[in-house]
């Protein structure tokens, strides 16, 4: 039992680059280490877009499939984390555009708030659990803004070229979706499901 736990901790402390090159070799039990490290971040990241755990859960398994396939082409420009977290999101907003989930949302209500009307946030004060709670009942596209854009830490530009669409749409939508969120704050609809 002793042998088992040193050997774990020992495989624990391993850099990333060191169980890639361990994978490169065909070693299953790095590929399982990587996965065990990383799995929990990728599947939040998941799931903050397609705000659906059996949907996000699919969306880690092609993730991991893809990243595990690509593997010699990881150069180490990024962190292994970085690189992985990008074909999360990738292949997330590829499952929303799939469901056809994405693109109407971002094109939907274009009229509904004038985009010179800032959020009332004053006196707004939520747990990080409510307002991750809030956010998933906002539209797909407006959620898939906000959650790149705040959760993610990806720029705007970014945002506009991954989603294929104008900066200026870009900034609208997190605008409108900010707005929309502090609705749902404020009404109390964020109970889940």
């Amino acid at each position: 039992m002793k042998q088992t736990e040193s050997l774990n901790t020992a495989t624990a402390t391993l850099s990333a680059e060191t169980l890639i090159q361990q994978c490169l070799k065909g070693d299953t039990q790095a590929y399982r280490l990587l996965y065990n490290r990383y799995s929990q971040a990728m599947y939040n990241t998941a799931l903050r877009i397609v705000n659906r755990t059996d949907d996000a859960e699919d969306v880690l398994q092609e993730s991991f499939i893809d990243a595990f396939q690509q593997l010699a082409r990881f150069e180490g420009r990024s962190t292994f984390g970085a690189w992985l977290k990008q074909i999360v999101v990738n292949k997330s907003i590829s499952y929303l555009r799939k469901k056809k989930m994405l693109v109407s949302d971002l094109n939907d209500g274009m009229h509904e708030i004038a985009d010179e009307t800032p959020a009332d946030e004053e006196g707004l004060f939520f747990s990080v659990d409510t307002i991750k709670k809030a956010v998933q009942q906002l539209p797909d596209g407006y959620r898939t803004v906000l959650s790149l854009y705040l959760f993610e830490e990806y720029k705007q530009e970014e945002i506009a070229e991954m989603l294929n669409i104008s900066h200026g749409t870009v900034s609208t939508q997190y605008m409108r979706a900010k707005h929309k969120l502090v609705n749902v704050l404020k009404e109390g609809a964020y109970h889940e499901q």
